[in-house]
C-alpha cells in the first residue's frame, strides 16, 4: 500500500519561512506530477504549487508565486515546499498530493498556522 506522509508544518510569525517534506512510501513503479494543496477552515481545498515528473515543469497559484518553491527529490520520492515571507491568509492544513501509478494519492496533511 502506498502512503503519503507530510511534515514540516507549524506555528510561524508573519514573515517567516517553512519547510513541508512529503515522502512517499510503499510499492509502486512510477511517481508522475507532485503537488501541494492546501484547505483553510470553511473554505474548499485548493491547489498551491505542483512540478511535473521531469522535475523542472513548476506551477504555482497567483497567491504564493514568488514566496514559494516547490521541488521533488526524484531520487528519494519526496516533494519539498519551501515557504517563504509567510502571511496570516496562508494558515491552513497543507495536504501533498502524488499521481502514483496512474492513480491519485493523498497525504493526511500537515498543520501550518501564521500568526503572531
Amino acid at each position: 500500500q502506498v502512503q503519503l506522509v507530510e511534515s514540516g508544518g507549524d506555528l510561524v510569525q508573519p514573515g517567516g519561512s517553512l519547510r513541508l517534506s512529503c515522502v512517499a512510501s510503499g510499492a509502486f513503479v512510477s511517481l508522475g506530477t507532485m503537488a501541494w494543496y492546501r484547505q483553510a477552515p470553511g473554505k474548499q481545498r485548493e491547489w498551491v504549487a505542483s512540478i511535473r515528473d521531469n522535475g523542472i515543469d513548476t506551477g504555482y497559484a497567483t497567491s504564493v508565486k514568488g514566496r514559494f518553491a516547490i521541488s521533488r527529490d526524484r531520487g528519494k520520492t519526496t516533494v519539498y515546499l519551501q515557504m517563504n515571507s509567510l502571511k496570516p491568509e496562508d494558515t491552513a492544513r497543507y495536504y501533498c498530493y502524488v499521481y502514483i501509478d496512474g492513480r491519485e494519492t493523498w497525504g493526511q496533511g500537515t498543520q501550518v498556522t501564521v500568526s503572531s
